[in-house]
This record gives C-alpha cells, sequence and structure tokens, in this order.
C-alpha cells in the first residue's frame, strides 16, 4: 500500500524478478504477468498502470515452479521479487520497496484444500458458461467424469489450458505449464497421465488451478494405447551413440 504523489497520471509498474513467473495486481485489478526463460535468470514485469489519487495498493503473485535441491553454493541462490518501483520516467521514480507489504504463502483455495473431494462440495460453485474469457487468471475450476472403460492408460489432454495444477479425486497428478513453449514453438507436454488406481466407476472430481488463462472446456479425457506409444516413439529423431 502507497501513496501516490507522482506527478504522471500513467506510470510504468517495474518489478525485478529472480522468479519463474510473476503476476501483477493494482487496486485488485489484474494487470498482467511474465515469466523468465532457461537463459535468463531474472526477469522484469513492464507494465502501465492507472492509479488512483491517494492510496493505491499493489499485490505480486510470485510463483516457483520448483528449487533446485542440489550443487554447490546453494545457499547464494536467490528467487522471488527483488525490487519494485513505479517510474514516469527516468527523472521521476518512485521505489516501494519500503513501503507498506504484507507477506502470504500460499492461496486461498490451496489452504482450503478445495481439491479435496469432501471440501469441494462445501465450495459455492459457479455455473461455466459457454463463453471464457482466456485472461481470466487464478481460478479454481471443478468438473466430474466416468472412467473410461478398459484397462488402457488414461490421458488428460490440457492443450486448451495455460498454467497450473490438476487434481483428480483429491490427487495431484502434476503441473501443467502449456504457455510455455519450447524452442520449435510447442508445448514441452500438454497429455498428462491419470493413474487408474486414482480412478473410481464413475463421479470422478477433476480439479484445476488456472493460473494464467486458458479454456477448460477444451479439456478432454481419453486413453492411449502402447502402440500409439511406439508409433510415437519410432519417429522421435535420435542421435547416434558411438
Amino acid at each position: 500500500r502507497f501513496e501516490n504523489n507522482l506527478s504522471c497520471s500513467a506510470p510504468i509498474l517495474l518489478v525485478h524478478s529472480a522468479a519463474h513467473v510473476a503476476h501483477a495486481f493494482v487496486n485488485n485489478e489484474f494487470i498482467g504477468g511474465v515469466h523468465g526463460n532457461h537463459d535468463a535468470k531474472s526477469f522484469t514485469l513492464e507494465l502501465p498502470v492507472i492509479l488512483n489519487e491517494g492510496t493505491n495498493n499493489i499485490s505480486i503473485l510470485s510463483v516457483m515452479v520448483g528449487l533446485p535441491d542440489s550443487g554447490a553454493f546453494l545457499e547464494r541462490r536467490l528467487a522471488g521479487i527483488m525490487n519494485v518501483e513505479l517510474q514516469c520516467s527516468e527523472e521521476e521514480t518512485l521505489n516501494l520497496n519500503n513501503s507498506t507489504w504484507g507477506y502470504q504463502v500460499g492461496l486461498l483455495g490451496e489452504q482450503l484444500e478445495v481439491y479435496d473431494e469432501q471440501n469441494s462440495r462445501d465450495i459455492k460453485w459457479t455455473q461455466l458458461g459457454d463463453i471464457i474469457v482466456d485472461e481470466t487468471t487464478l481460478t479454481w475450476y471443478k468438473a466430474t467424469f466416468d472412467t473410461p472403460k478398459g484397462d488402457e492408460p488414461v490421458v488428460l489432454d490440457l492443450s486448451s489450458m495455460g498454467k497450473g495444477e490438476v487434481w483428480i479425486n483429491g490427487q495431484s497428478i502434476g503441473r501443467y505449464w502449456i504457455l510455455f513453449h519450447n524452442s520449435k514453438g510447442n508445448p514441452s507436454q500438454s497429455l498428462y497421465h491419470v493413474p487408474r488406481s486414482f480412478l473410481k466407476d464413475s463421479e470422478n472430481s477433476l480439479v484445476l488451478f488456472e493460473e494464467g488463462g486458458g479454456n477448460p472446456l477444451g479439456i478432454s479425457l481419453s486413453t492411449v494405447s502402447v502402440t500409439d506409444l511406439q508409433d510415437d516413439f519410432s519417429k522421435l529423431s535420435l542421435p547416434t551413440f558411438t
């Protein structure tokens, strides 16, 4: 929280971060997010903002996909937000490092464990319409499905989503990051294995926490065969070892 005493009406918010992702909210309105990459160990979120006269609030969600657990000088590896400032020009900058900041680990939905089957029944969910705004952020989605017949592996196609985590009947099957593309412009993974041991015959609970947009109406569930996997593997271009 800070008092706006800048001369310009639309300053630039600069968030310097050593995390993997940062999302920014100004006066409870989402203004955008940015992420780093393999080569850049830090990044800067740089977005124009509209401020109120007087008191304003800035909230920053700093996200880590994982942390190193081995290697030299672990104690020197930094992560998280390093500096926050508002800039009208190179001559006029308001540093917010010493403003009144609060700190919270995790989200309310995580604390309530809304992905748990019993807890999700106690949550008031809003019916999803036919139109999805892809820019919607930090949203929990819930659906139910019946288990596909047979004993072939079950996969969840999340190619329509952005970044988040999935729970099946209260069990996490992992995080997804469809928006982060490899050097060929494709996500590294869009199909996620759902262990049949997690499933019931019917009325399975699917809960997603979507961080960066996406359309849950595009999610599909299917099975894959060993033959399909072998065919895909045979198409891979493997290096020659000598």
